[in-house]
């Protein structure tokens, strides 16, 4: 299992201190540098190369998008994790096209931080695997990727045909304990357990399997008739 090497970009010393405080009660994570300045920030990327920078988003100079923009611009394995007290909504846009993997807002809640760390090292040893991939494989990838999933999904971006109500009662049956979903589940049985048609069901479904949040594959029943089932490559109910 390889280690996480961390990089902290934060020009308070007190905070940046208690962020890798927090990194390091995370197994598996070694913070390796802090920079409190943009300048400094990019030599110290340059020394380490670290797996992961945990950024702030504003210092003295300016916001830190530019140094987001130079990381992807100069095709580093560098995945970030944006910090910041900002909770307007332009930030986090240009945040998500710079492709950090999650955005925290300030003051960092413990058990979200960590929570977070976990995500992120469970989706660096995936990446780091030499085996060969299946579709179920990328799809549960991206899904331990909680700003892709904002970014193709928002709350606020529906697509024409998926109703919120109905979608939370499809993502409620994978989380349901009265029904077991562990040999996956058909659109024919998800339509009789919502009240749906078997084709609204599909919809619903498909749309889930869009997203990352499930997986389908075709399953033959005892007189070998396939069957196309899906399943939850995590909980999906949240």
């Amino acid at each position: 299992m390889s280690e996480v090497k961390v990089v902290i970009v934060e020009d308070d010393a007190r905070i940046a201190d208690l962020h890798r405080r927090f990194t390091e009660r995370v197994p598996g994570f070694s913070v390796v540098a802090i920079a409190q300045s943009l300048e400094d920030a990019k030599t110290i990327i340059e020394l380490y190369n670290p797996d992961l920078i945990l950024l702030d988003l504003y210092f003295p100079e300016g916001t830190s998008l530019d140094l987001l923009r130079d990381i992807r611009a100069r095709g580093m394995e560098t995945d970030v994790i944006l910090i910041t007290a900002a909770k307007e909504m332009g930030p986090l846009k240009e945040a998500l096209r710079g492709g950090v993997f999650d955005y925290i807002i300030k003051p960092v809640i413990l058990d979200r931080f960590v929570t977070c760390l976990e995500k992120f090292g469970e989706y660096f040893q995936r990446l780091h695997s030499e085996e060969a991939i299946e579709q179920k494989d990328v799809d549960s990838i991206r899904n331990l990727n909680p700003a892709s999933s904002m970014s193709e999904s928002g709350p606020e971006n529906l697509p024409k045909g998926i109703d919120r109500l109905t979608l939370k009662k499809v993502k409620a049956v994978f989380g349901k304990e009265t029904i077991d979903t562990r040999d996956g589940i058909s659109a024919e049985e998800m339509g009789e357990i919502i009240g749906a048609s078997r084709s609204t069901a599909r919809r619903y479904l498909e749309y889930l399997v869009s997203i990352g949040r499930i997986y389908p594959d075709v399953v033959y029943g005892t007189v070998g008739r396939p069957e196309r089932k899906y399943f939850s490559t995590t909980p999906v109910n949240s």
